[in-house]
């Protein structure tokens, strides 16, 4: 048990320290031609970056609720610095309606990985 929690520990300490190089800059508007669409992927790195503070929290804390739980609120994470990617990309060509679309899912995947990571253990 306590081998255990020195892993989980150990595995978020590892992830807090990688997450901690990806956080959002301030956004430079002369690098985009198409500011609100940038603007509007901005807004969703900070989400994720939210999100990921939120988690990195409870797991150094160790109130996650479970091992589960945990494995879940990573694969959100994952998934949404995934998006932000497509979602820059897709900015970056204009397309004003594909940067809604993952924005959308991105928030969805960041509001997914704070409410697992409130969830406490019973």
């Amino acid at each position: 048990m306590v081998h255990g929690k020195i892993l989980l520990s150990g595995i978020a300490l590892i992830a807090l320290l990688a997450a901690s190089s990806l956080q959002a800059e301030p956004i430079d508007p002369t690098l985009y031609s198409h500011k609100d669409t940038a603007q509007m992927v901005h807004e969703a790195e900070h989400a994720v970056d939210q999100a990921w503070e939120v988690y990195h929290r409870a797991a150094l804390g160790g109130t996650v609720a479970s091992p589960a739980l945990q494995a879940d609120i990573e694969l959100h994470l994952h998934e949404a610095r995934t998006l932000i990617t497509q979602a820059q990309e897709a900015a970056e060509r204009g397309d004003e309606r594909q940067v809604q679309h993952l924005v959308s899912q991105v928030k969805d995947h960041a509001t997914k990985a704070i409410k697992g990571s409130k969830e406490q253990k019973q």
